[in-house]
């Protein structure tokens, strides 16, 4: 069946999900972070579109864009396929790396822009990653609050700050920063997702799919064994692998590899 074509942004800009395969984490060090970072600004500058945010989680990305001079799945493709050889020479890994269509929404005026940039940056918070929005070093919230951000000139932040003051940068920083840490409800495209589980839900969980072998046994298992109920557990919604390697004692390097 063909695929469906993605409706155009009439306003150009589009918040954008790419998410590891099966959920598989896609940064594993902060050079991982800091390279599709580098990557980013690398093919979004060769096309001339305009980052307005970013946050970079452990197996998804949430980007904030505006399109420019091709269109933003041609810019995306790139992005991914340049991260992707990276990441598998890196690591000595094979096959996808992103699920094979990135997720993407239309933002269309001017509230909702807001909406999804709060949503982006709050997204470590929710996730119970961080206490507070800033402590998170791999988004654009500390990019809108004055601090730079690797690497520089990827944030357009203007766009965004301007609707809080069009003349006072100060101003408008002070406003945005109460708006961006604001407790809210905010949904967006990836609202289905399930929230992280905590280490004894997803011990839990682990033991309902794996039958009657016990957790402390799975390390000790023939490989083939052990690599194929880690690929069970790697496909257990709301489980991490750093979590998953915790709970199994197993080196995570160990797991990402099954």
């Amino acid at each position: 069946m063909p695929r469906i074509s993605r409706q155009k942004s009439q306003s150009g800009i589009y918040h954008i999900i790419l998410r590891g395969i099966n959920r598989r984490e896609i940064f594993h060090e902060d050079k991982d972070y800091r390279r599709f970072l580098e990557i980013l600004a690398k093919y979004t500058k060769e096309s001339e579109t305009k980052v307005h945010g970013w946050c970079l989680m452990n197996n998804h990305v949430h980007l904030l864009i505006g399109e420019g001079k091709e269109e933003i799945s041609a810019t995306m493709k790139r992005i991914g396929v340049s991260f992707a050889w990276y990441y598998n020479r890196k690591y000595e890994s094979t096959g996808h790396l992103f699920q094979d269509r990135f997720k993407s929404e239309n933002v269309e005026d001017d509230k909702y822009l807001l909406t999804v940039i709060r949503y982006i940056h709050q997204n470590p918070l929710k996730a119970g990653i961080t206490k507070r929005v800033g402590d998170w070093k791999w988004s654009s919230c500390n990019g809108y609050y004055g601090s730079k951000t690797h690497p520089l000139g990827l944030l357009d932040s203007n766009l965004i700050l301007g609707m809080f003051s069009a003349d006072n940068k100060e101003l408008a920083r002070s406003r945005f920063k109460e708006f961006n840490e604001d407790i809210n409800n905010d949904k967006c495209i990836d609202y289905e997702s399930k929230l992280r589980l905590t280490d004894e839900e997803a011990k839990q969980k682990i033991i309902m799919h794996i039958d009657e072998i016990g957790l402390e046994q799975v390390k000790n298992l023939p490989k083939s064994e052990r690599d194929e109920i880690l690929q069970t557990v790697k496909g257990i919604d709301g489980i991490t692998q750093r979590q998953a390697a915790r709970i199994l004692d197993i080196s995570p390097n160990v797991i990402f590899k099954a």
